[in-house]
């Protein structure tokens, strides 16, 4: 089994470069002046471009070379069953093709492909790949997690008060108003915030000791499959959408092991769960 789950972190990984290189010669282009097809989805500041679809498309096709039996969920295309029911293996394959899509069209290098592997909705491989950078966050369950091949550690930040949080905000702007009130009641409980744009990153972040904790509402499966595999095999106390209803149905909390009980509680009494 754990040789496995280590096929599909390598599989992850590989697919998930293959995306970032078609990510990234796109995303040099625009930069030069090549104009980028654009449309909206849940809302006009919702976006998605032609590279997020191509992208999605690659990884896709990748994945049905590589592993023919195993569903597919992507952000763009939704659901694929295995090619053959009948020899299914369990997995599905959770797909961003970019995570930071506003970063990116404003260009921002601060998005990534995310392609984690899940068995009975539970997260057991991922790889997040930044195009703009070339950096590879990968992790296996049990396993660790890493960054290009280096060990990955979260922080242990002595009190909340010294610790630096991680956020973002939702594309409906009556949420964001709610969201930001949140953050406002919560300033004077942390050392500072952060909002940059890509969850996959932002719970890397946490993995790599940048930031002290992560904190976001109504994200998708695909936004945090990954990432929040290499926070949790980093050390980080992980709790996914639906696992503390305290918290709101939506939100996902990773934190550093340090400040996880303290953090949980003041986000409880700043309100997380009327956002």
């Amino acid at each position: 089994m754990e040789s496995d789950l280590e096929n599909l972190t390598a599989t992850a990984e590989r697919v998930a470069v293959e995306a970032a290189d078609l990510v990234r010669d796109a995303y040099e282009s625009m930069v030069a002046g090549t104009s980028v097809s654009v449309d909206t989805k849940s809302s006009e500041t919702d976006v998605v471009t032609a590279v997020d679809t191509a992208s999605e498309r690659l990884i896709r096709e990748r994945l049905a070379t590589l592993r023919p039996h195993d569903a597919v969920l992507g952000e763009e295309e939704g659901t694929r069953t295995a090619a053959d029911s009948s020899e299914d293996t369990g997995v599905t394959w959770v797909v961003d093709p970019i995570d930071g899509t506003v970063n990116f069209l404003y260009g921002l290098p601060w998005f990534a492909v995310s392609v984690a592997a899940q068995i009975d909705g539970a997260t057991v491989a991922g790889a997040v790949v930044e195009p703009a950078s070339g950096r590879r966050w990968t992790a296996t369950r049990g396993r660790g997690a890493w960054l290009d091949g280096r060990p990955l550690r979260c922080s242990a930040p002595e009190s909340l008060g010294v610790s630096l949080l991680a956020t973002g905000f939702a594309y409906q702007s009556e949420q964001r108003v709610r969201q930001a009130e949140l953050v406002a009641r919560l300033l004077s409980e942390i050392r500072d915030i952060r909002r940059q744009g890509s969850a996959a990153l932002d719970l890397c972040a946490v993995a790599a000791g940048w930031v002290d904790a992560f904190v976001e509402h109504g994200l998708h499966r695909w936004d945090w499959a990954a990432g929040a595999l290499v926070a949790a095999e980093a050390g980080a106390v992980v709790t996914l959408p639906g696992e503390d209803p305290a918290l709101g149905e939506d939100t996902i909390l990773a934190s550093a092991p340090s400040i996880a009980e303290p953090l949980r509680a003041t986000l409880l009494e700043c309100g997380i769960a009327d956002v």
